[in-house]
Protein backbone atom coordinates (compact mmCIF):
# COMPACT_ATOMS: atom_id res chain seq x y z
CA UNK A 1 0.00 0.00 0.00
CA UNK A 2 2.91 2.31 0.87
CA UNK A 3 4.44 1.53 -2.49
CA UNK A 4 1.14 2.35 -4.24
CA UNK A 5 0.89 5.82 -2.69
CA UNK A 6 4.52 6.59 -3.38
CA UNK A 7 4.01 5.76 -7.04
CA UNK A 8 0.89 7.96 -7.25
CA UNK A 9 2.70 10.84 -5.64
CA UNK A 10 5.57 10.50 -8.07
CA UNK A 11 3.15 10.47 -10.98
CA UNK A 12 1.45 13.63 -9.68
CA UNK A 13 4.80 15.37 -9.25
CA UNK A 14 5.90 14.45 -12.75
CA UNK A 15 2.60 15.68 -14.20
CA UNK A 16 2.86 18.93 -12.23
CA UNK A 17 6.39 19.53 -13.45
CA UNK A 18 5.41 18.81 -17.04
CA UNK A 19 2.40 21.10 -16.72
CA UNK A 20 4.57 23.85 -15.33
CA UNK A 21 7.01 23.46 -18.19
CA UNK A 22 4.19 23.53 -20.73
CA UNK A 23 2.70 26.70 -19.13
CA UNK A 24 6.11 28.33 -19.11
CA UNK A 25 6.64 27.58 -22.78
CA UNK A 26 3.12 28.73 -23.70
CA UNK A 27 3.51 31.95 -21.73
CA UNK A 28 6.83 32.60 -23.44
CA UNK A 29 5.37 32.05 -26.89
CA UNK A 30 2.11 33.96 -26.32
CA UNK A 31 3.31 36.62 -23.92
CA UNK A 32 0.44 35.90 -21.53
CA UNK A 33 0.74 34.85 -17.93
CA UNK A 34 -1.90 32.17 -17.64
CA UNK A 35 -1.20 31.29 -14.01
CA UNK A 36 -1.62 34.92 -13.05
CA UNK A 37 -4.78 35.06 -15.11
CA UNK A 38 -6.06 31.99 -13.34
CA UNK A 39 -5.32 33.56 -9.98
CA UNK A 40 -7.00 36.80 -11.12
CA UNK A 41 -10.04 34.80 -12.17
CA UNK A 42 -10.24 33.19 -8.77
CA UNK A 43 -9.62 36.42 -6.87
CA UNK A 44 -11.90 38.67 -8.97
CA UNK A 45 -15.16 37.73 -7.21
CA UNK A 46 -13.43 38.13 -3.84
CA UNK A 47 -12.16 41.59 -4.80
CA UNK A 48 -15.58 42.61 -6.10
CA UNK A 49 -17.18 41.49 -2.87
CA UNK A 50 -14.58 43.33 -0.82
CA UNK A 51 -15.08 46.50 -2.88
CA UNK A 52 -18.86 46.26 -2.51
CA UNK A 53 -18.51 45.79 1.25
CA UNK A 54 -16.15 48.76 1.49
CA UNK A 55 -18.51 50.96 -0.52
CA UNK A 56 -21.43 49.92 1.66
CA UNK A 57 -19.49 50.71 4.83
CA UNK A 58 -18.53 54.11 3.38
CA UNK A 59 -22.17 54.83 2.52
CA UNK A 60 -23.32 53.85 6.02
CA UNK A 61 -20.62 56.04 7.57
CA UNK A 62 -21.52 58.96 5.33
CA UNK A 63 -25.22 58.52 6.17
CA UNK A 64 -24.57 58.40 9.93
CA UNK A 65 -22.23 61.38 9.77
CA UNK A 66 -24.61 63.35 7.57
CA UNK A 67 -27.58 62.46 9.81
CA UNK A 68 -25.76 63.75 12.88
CA UNK A 69 -24.83 66.93 11.00
CA UNK A 70 -28.44 67.42 9.86
CA UNK A 71 -29.71 66.75 13.37
CA UNK A 72 -27.39 69.40 14.78
CA UNK A 73 -28.37 71.81 12.01
CA UNK A 74 -32.05 71.13 12.65
CA UNK A 75 -31.62 71.81 16.38
CA UNK A 76 -29.85 75.09 15.59
CA UNK A 77 -32.62 76.08 13.18
CA UNK A 78 -35.28 75.29 15.80
CA UNK A 79 -33.49 77.54 18.30
CA UNK A 80 -33.29 80.31 15.73
CA UNK A 81 -37.00 79.97 14.86
CA UNK A 82 -37.92 80.06 18.57
CA UNK A 83 -35.80 83.19 19.04
CA UNK A 84 -37.36 84.89 16.01
CA UNK A 85 -40.85 83.97 17.22
CA UNK A 86 -40.07 85.44 20.65
CA UNK A 87 -38.73 88.59 18.99
CA UNK A 88 -41.91 88.81 16.89
CA UNK A 89 -44.05 88.47 20.01
CA UNK A 90 -42.02 91.19 21.70
CA UNK A 91 -42.44 93.45 18.67
CA UNK A 92 -46.20 92.78 18.58
CA UNK A 93 -46.47 93.48 22.30
CA UNK A 94 -44.53 96.72 21.95
CA UNK A 95 -46.68 97.75 18.98
CA UNK A 96 -49.87 97.15 20.99
CA UNK A 97 -48.45 99.11 23.92
CA UNK A 98 -47.49 102.01 21.65
CA UNK A 99 -51.04 102.04 20.24
CA UNK A 100 -52.47 102.07 23.76
CA UNK A 101 -50.32 105.00 24.86
CA UNK A 102 -51.10 106.89 21.67
CA UNK A 103 -54.82 106.46 22.42
CA UNK A 104 -54.18 107.39 26.06
CA UNK A 105 -52.51 110.65 25.02
CA UNK A 106 -55.59 111.51 22.99
CA UNK A 107 -57.80 110.69 25.99
CA UNK A 108 -55.65 112.85 28.29
CA UNK A 109 -55.68 115.71 25.80
CA UNK A 110 -59.49 115.61 25.81
CA UNK A 111 -59.65 115.21 29.61
CA UNK A 112 -56.84 117.20 31.17
CA UNK A 113 -58.23 116.63 34.68
CA UNK A 114 -57.66 112.85 34.52
CA UNK A 115 -54.93 111.33 36.67
CA UNK A 116 -54.25 107.71 35.72
CA UNK A 117 -52.09 104.81 36.92
CA UNK A 118 -51.37 102.05 34.43
CA UNK A 119 -51.35 98.39 35.38
CA UNK A 120 -51.12 94.94 33.79
CA UNK A 121 -53.62 92.16 34.39
CA UNK A 122 -52.03 89.24 36.27
CA UNK A 123 -55.11 87.10 37.03
CA UNK A 124 -58.77 86.65 36.10
CA UNK A 125 -61.73 85.12 37.91
CA UNK A 126 -65.11 84.43 36.33
CA UNK A 127 -67.70 82.22 38.00
CA UNK A 128 -71.46 82.22 38.55
CA UNK A 129 -72.43 85.90 38.35
CA UNK A 130 -69.06 87.44 39.20
CA UNK A 131 -66.24 88.72 37.02
CA UNK A 132 -63.00 90.15 38.43
CA UNK A 133 -59.45 90.82 37.31
CA UNK A 134 -56.30 91.28 39.39
CA UNK A 135 -53.87 94.06 38.45
CA UNK A 136 -50.22 94.55 39.44
CA UNK A 137 -50.77 97.97 41.03
CA UNK A 138 -51.90 98.72 44.58
CA UNK A 139 -51.89 101.23 47.39
CA UNK A 140 -48.19 101.95 46.90
CA UNK A 141 -49.16 103.40 43.51
CA UNK A 142 -52.06 105.43 44.94
CA UNK A 143 -54.80 102.90 44.17
CA UNK A 144 -57.84 102.85 46.48
CA UNK A 145 -61.09 100.90 46.67
CA UNK A 146 -63.85 102.62 44.69
CA UNK A 147 -61.65 103.91 41.85
CA UNK A 148 -62.72 103.44 38.25
CA UNK A 149 -60.71 101.31 35.81
CA UNK A 150 -60.74 102.11 32.08
CA UNK A 151 -58.90 101.29 28.86
CA UNK A 152 -56.66 103.70 26.93
CA UNK A 153 -59.68 104.45 24.71
CA UNK A 154 -61.87 105.57 27.63
CA UNK A 155 -63.88 102.33 27.81
CA UNK A 156 -65.13 101.28 31.25
CA UNK A 157 -63.49 98.14 32.64
CA UNK A 158 -64.93 98.23 36.16
CA UNK A 159 -64.29 99.42 39.72
CA UNK A 160 -61.60 98.60 42.29
CA UNK A 161 -63.11 96.46 45.09
CA UNK A 162 -59.90 95.39 46.86
CA UNK A 163 -56.47 97.01 47.12
CA UNK A 164 -53.25 95.59 48.55
CA UNK A 165 -49.83 97.17 48.62
CA UNK A 166 -48.81 95.91 45.18
CA UNK A 167 -52.05 94.63 43.66
CA UNK A 168 -55.73 95.44 43.31
CA UNK A 169 -58.86 93.54 42.32
CA UNK A 170 -61.24 95.11 39.81
CA UNK A 171 -64.89 94.01 39.53
CA UNK A 172 -65.60 94.24 35.81
CA UNK A 173 -68.67 95.57 34.02
CA UNK A 174 -69.61 91.95 33.23
CA UNK A 175 -70.32 91.34 36.92
CA UNK A 176 -74.08 91.30 37.44
CA UNK A 177 -73.77 92.99 40.86
CA UNK A 178 -72.15 96.11 39.41
CA UNK A 179 -74.65 98.79 38.33
CA UNK A 180 -73.62 101.96 36.50
CA UNK A 181 -75.79 104.93 35.62
CA UNK A 182 -75.71 105.27 31.82
CA UNK A 183 -77.04 107.26 28.90
CA UNK A 184 -77.62 106.52 25.23
CA UNK A 185 -75.26 109.06 23.66
CA UNK A 186 -77.36 109.85 20.56
CA UNK A 187 -80.73 110.35 22.28
CA UNK A 188 -79.99 111.07 25.95
CA UNK A 189 -82.29 108.34 27.33
CA UNK A 190 -80.95 107.03 30.65
CA UNK A 191 -80.97 103.74 32.51
CA UNK A 192 -78.78 101.42 34.60
CA UNK A 193 -76.18 99.09 33.10
CA UNK A 194 -75.01 95.83 34.69
CA UNK A 195 -73.59 92.48 33.67
CA UNK A 196 -75.91 90.14 31.78
CA UNK A 197 -75.31 86.92 33.76
CA UNK A 198 -78.79 86.88 35.26
CA UNK A 199 -80.32 87.31 31.81
CA UNK A 200 -78.36 84.53 30.07
CA UNK A 201 -76.06 87.04 28.39
CA UNK A 202 -72.82 86.29 30.25
CA UNK A 203 -70.61 88.19 27.79
CA UNK A 204 -73.02 91.10 27.32
CA UNK A 205 -74.29 94.06 29.35
CA UNK A 206 -77.90 94.72 30.29
CA UNK A 207 -79.32 98.26 30.27
CA UNK A 208 -82.51 98.45 32.37
CA UNK A 209 -85.17 101.00 33.35
CA UNK A 210 -85.30 102.76 29.99
CA UNK A 211 -88.56 104.66 29.42
CA UNK A 212 -91.08 102.96 27.17
CA UNK A 213 -90.72 105.76 24.62
CA UNK A 214 -86.92 105.41 24.40
CA UNK A 215 -85.65 105.18 20.83
CA UNK A 216 -83.06 102.41 20.50
CA UNK A 217 -81.03 101.61 17.41
CA UNK A 218 -78.37 99.01 16.73
CA UNK A 219 -74.84 100.26 17.46
CA UNK A 220 -76.09 103.19 19.54
CA UNK A 221 -73.25 104.11 21.91
CA UNK A 222 -73.98 103.95 25.64
CA UNK A 223 -71.85 106.09 27.98
CA UNK A 224 -71.63 106.84 31.69
CA UNK A 225 -73.97 109.52 32.98
CA UNK A 226 -71.41 110.76 35.50
CA UNK A 227 -71.07 110.18 39.26
CA UNK A 228 -68.56 110.37 42.08
CA UNK A 229 -67.01 107.15 40.73
CA UNK A 230 -67.39 107.39 36.96
CA UNK A 231 -66.78 110.59 34.96
CA UNK A 232 -69.27 111.49 32.25
CA UNK A 233 -69.01 110.02 28.75
CA UNK A 234 -66.85 106.99 29.44
CA UNK A 235 -67.88 104.32 26.92
CA UNK A 236 -69.80 101.33 28.28
CA UNK A 237 -70.98 99.54 25.15
CA UNK A 238 -73.11 99.43 22.00
CA UNK A 239 -76.75 98.42 21.56
CA UNK A 240 -77.21 95.05 19.82
CA UNK A 241 -80.80 94.23 20.87
CA UNK A 242 -83.76 95.79 22.71
CA UNK A 243 -87.25 95.04 23.98
CA UNK A 244 -89.77 95.54 26.79
CA UNK A 245 -89.24 94.07 30.26
CA UNK A 246 -91.73 91.73 31.96
CA UNK A 247 -93.93 94.62 33.10
CA UNK A 248 -94.33 95.88 29.55
CA UNK A 249 -93.81 99.41 30.86
CA UNK A 250 -90.04 99.88 30.66
CA UNK A 251 -87.61 98.99 27.92
CA UNK A 252 -84.27 97.21 28.12
CA UNK A 253 -81.27 97.04 25.80
CA UNK A 254 -78.61 94.39 25.35
CA UNK A 255 -75.15 95.91 24.92
CA UNK A 256 -71.90 94.61 23.56
CA UNK A 257 -69.21 95.79 26.04
CA UNK A 258 -66.88 98.42 24.63
CA UNK A 259 -63.92 96.95 26.55
CA UNK A 260 -62.79 93.49 25.43
CA UNK A 261 -62.59 92.20 29.00
CA UNK A 262 -61.39 88.69 28.13
CA UNK A 263 -58.42 89.91 26.08
CA UNK A 264 -57.27 92.98 27.99
CA UNK A 265 -53.57 93.17 28.81
CA UNK A 266 -53.26 96.61 30.36
CA UNK A 267 -55.73 98.93 32.08
CA UNK A 268 -55.63 102.42 33.57
CA UNK A 269 -57.04 103.30 36.97
CA UNK A 270 -58.51 106.77 37.35
CA UNK A 271 -57.04 108.03 40.64
CA UNK A 272 -58.45 111.57 40.34
CA UNK A 273 -60.61 113.73 38.08
CA UNK A 274 -62.68 116.88 38.27
CA UNK A 275 -66.06 115.85 39.75
CA UNK A 276 -67.68 119.26 39.18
Amino acid sequence: MRHFFSTRIKVVLVVAVLLALVLTVVCSLTGKNYPAMAVQTVLMPLRAGANALTNQIERVYDYVFRYEALEAENAALKEEVARLQEDARDVDSMAREIDRYRALLELMDANEDYELVDGYIIARSTNDWTSTITVNRGTSSGIEVGMCAITAHGEVVGIVVEAGRNYCVVKTVLDSSLEISATIASTGFSGMVSGGYTNDHADMLWMKYLPSGAILRNNDQVVTSGSTVYPRNLILGYVVDAGFDDTGVAKYAVLKPAADIENLEQIFILTAYDKN
